[in-house]
């Protein structure tokens, strides 16, 4: 594999009180690849995400994002880092009372060079552009349909132009012709953008269509890993449990 981990995880705990979710996960994510994370519900699918983004702090283990060791950041180089890392959150979290421009505005508000007027909007209409909604920038999130929620999530969460992608369930509650359409994009996204990627998901299509390498988050660790393709024919029981 090409070049140093963008993402490098080895041996990562976490619990909640009495519950350990993740108990000595690893794994590393390369330079303009997609990896994609299935898991049953309550695995730590979405635990691990939060922890590499730090959301979440981890109990143990070595957790380095673009070089950084995240357990050490204070919350001003964790701030910064985070502008590197785009999040897209399962329900795409957009805000009700602002128009799709004022929703792609506010990350930009938080950048640290203080974006303004032609600069801030030529942003925006290049997100909006690369996931064909120009014509909706100055629509409000209730006149959206959900695919076009999810294409304006995934516009607030490239703005930023980051390096590291993470997706908490992009395909979740579309029909399966907009999944894959949603799938397609986030490819585009990669080469467009040259980012990487992980991404949360239990859609089969979309970690078809995505996917570099798979993982199979099992018992709180990285269990299987390979391309789709060699796990959907493995004859292992929690693995194979995946593709039937």
């Amino acid at each position: 594999m090409k070049d140093n981990p963008v993402v490098e995880i080895d041996n990562l705990w976490k619990a909640f009180g009495a519950n350990q979710v993740l108990k000595g996960f690893s794994m590393k994510l390369f330079p303009e690849e997609n990896v994609v994370v299935m898991g049953k519900s309550g695995s730590g699918k979405s635990v691990l995400i939060k922890c590499i983004i730090g959301l979440l702090p981890i109990d143990k283990g070595k957790l380095l994002v673009l070089g950084k060791n995240i357990p050490e950041l204070n919350q001003k180089e964790l701030d910064r880092l985070r502008m590197d890392v785009g999040f897209q959150f399962q329900g795409s979290a957009l805000y009700d009372s602002m128009t799709v421009r004022e929703n792609l505005e506010f990350p930009l508000r938080r950048h640290p060079e203080k974006l303004y007027g032609t600069e801030r909007n030529k942003l925006v209409q290049e997100a909006l552009e690369n996931v064909g909604l120009l014509h909706a920038i100055d629509m409000m999130p209730a006149e959206l349909s959900g695919g076009m929620k999810k294409r304006i999530a995934l516009a607030r969460t490239i703005i930023m132009r980051p390096k590291i992608i993470l997706y908490d369930e992009p395909t979740s509650g579309l029909d399966p012709v907009t999944g894959k359409e949603i799938s397609s994009l986030m490819n585009s996204i990669k080469e467009l953008y040259k980012a990487s990627s992980i991404i949360i998901t239990h859609d089969l299509a979309c970690a078809r269509i995505t996917s570099n390498r798979m993982i199979i988050l099992h018992n709180g660790v990285n269990y299987a890993e390979s391309t789709f393709q060699q796990l959907s024919q493995s004859t292992d029981e929690p693995v194979k449990a995946f593709f039937v």
